[in-house]
């Protein structure tokens, strides 16, 4: 059984593809993976995010995107 992570994100709006931060919200989730705290992540946002970077993902139908911060 593998111990609970915390994964901080950063939510923000984009603008032509790039992050544009008119708004920014932060959100750390304990889970045990990073697909588990995508997971998470998808359900407190309302949105269904895929990865299109390193450390970025991309809500699908919306102009939002998330940026993993940093996995204590």
């Amino acid at each position: 059984m593998s111990t609970k992570q915390t994964f901080v994100f950063e939510v923000t709006d984009t603008f032509c593809g790039e992050a544009n931060y008119c708004w920014r919200r932060e959100h750390k989730i304990e889970a045990r993976s990073l697909h588990g705290a995508l997971c998470v992540l998808s359900r407190i946002e309302g949105l269904n995010f895929r990865i299109v970077g390193c450390d970025r993902y991309d809500a699908k139908g919306a102009c939002i995107c998330a940026f993993l911060l940093e996995d204590l």
